[in-house]
């Protein structure tokens, strides 16, 4: 009896395993990320979509299709157009300095220092201490009678100032603490960058007598474009969801009652915090979805434009 049909058999039965191996188990791999983000991403999105066409409040047991009512409603609302002004404007003053002192940070570390390994840990630290920890100690910081920062100006003639009552000192203050508590990281991100950079470009520049600040406009910051593009990206989605600074700073600094309002005068509240108080204080689940969807279309919008912008740097295209 041949067993030439049987070898052909299992070369087939092979071969189909072979292709079902790599063409089918990659899908299988990345099946559980996708399950995740369509369990706990693109239905909470899309439900608070339908949410939003609603007037759907804990008051009511009845929920009344209302349209894009809620939309032209929040649209008018002064409150809102404050929030997105606070919002875009603690998210520059916080992440275009945040980047350039984090770019410079690392480009330092990148170079051949004692205790190198104990400085990159050590930026580490802000990241992982406790936002809560944070707001209070630089609450008393920025505190208007005893504060640190108060003590030091008045070396130079500058009265106490009440950091939470004014909308530029608020926004000012909820920077820095933005700032001290993500610019490490941001270094550490730029830092694995730097090390693919060939050592040579920088031996080159210094031979012909290129300075550190050269050396990192022209050969660092144009061979880690991508990384650059990358943490401007995530750095702007995150500025434009801050919520936890502006919400403690609130408690902490005695502005005056208002806590989820961003102060009395709402100086410092921003879009994450509006939503906030329009869902979990007001209890308008309807109205507190249709202001997180345009915040989220906010977010599409300016993390678009900042993508455009930091691919075309110099004059480049990546």
């Amino acid at each position: 009896m041949s067993t030439f049909p049987l070898a052909i058999g299992r070369r087939r039965r092979t071969s189909v395993r072979h292709t079902l191996d790599t063409r089918v188990s990659p899908y299988a791999y990345v099946a559980p990320f996708f399950l995740l983000f369509a369990a706990f991403g693109l239905f909470p999105l899309a439900y608070t979509a339908w949410v939003s066409l609603h007037e759907w409040t804990l008051l009511n047991e009845e929920q009344t299709f209302v349209g894009l009512q809620n939309y032209g409603t929040l649209l008018a609302d002064g409150y809102f157009w404050n929030a997105t002004f606070n919002t875009l404007s603690i998210g520059i003053l916080s992440t275009a300095p945040q980047l350039v002192l984090a770019i410079w940070l690392a480009h330092l570390l990148n170079k051949r220092l004692r205790f190198q390994t104990l400085f990159r840990i050590s930026l580490l630290v802000p990241n992982v201490t406790s936002v809560v920890a944070v707001v209070v100690i630089f609450s008393q910081l920025f505190g208007r009678d005893f504060g640190l920062i108060n003590w030091v100006l008045s070396w130079f003639g500058v009265g106490q100032i009440d950091w939470g009552a004014g909308t530029a000192t608020s926004h000012l203050a909820l920077s820095v603490m933005i700032m001290w508590r993500w610019t490490g990281y941001n270094a550490l991100i730029f830092l694995a960058a730097m090390q693919a950079v060939p050592r040579e470009l920088y031996e080159a520049a210094t031979l012909d007598g290129a300075s550190n600040l050269k050396q990192l406009v022209r050969i660092t910051v144009p061979m880690i474009r991508p990384t650059i593009i990358f943490v401007v990206i995530v750095s702007t989605i995150g500025a434009m969801q801050v919520i936890a600074e502006p919400l403690l700073f609130g408690t902490s600094s005695g502005s005056g009652g208002g806590i989820v309002t961003g102060g009395p005068d709402r100086q410092f509240q921003t879009l994450a915090l509006y939503v906030y108080e329009q869902g979990f204080t007001k209890f308008d689940f309807g109205y507190a979805s249709a202001a997180s969807w345009v915040m989220f279309l906010f977010v599409v919008v300016v993390a678009g434009i900042n993508f455009l912008v930091t691919r075309r740097v110099k004059g480049g295209v990546i």
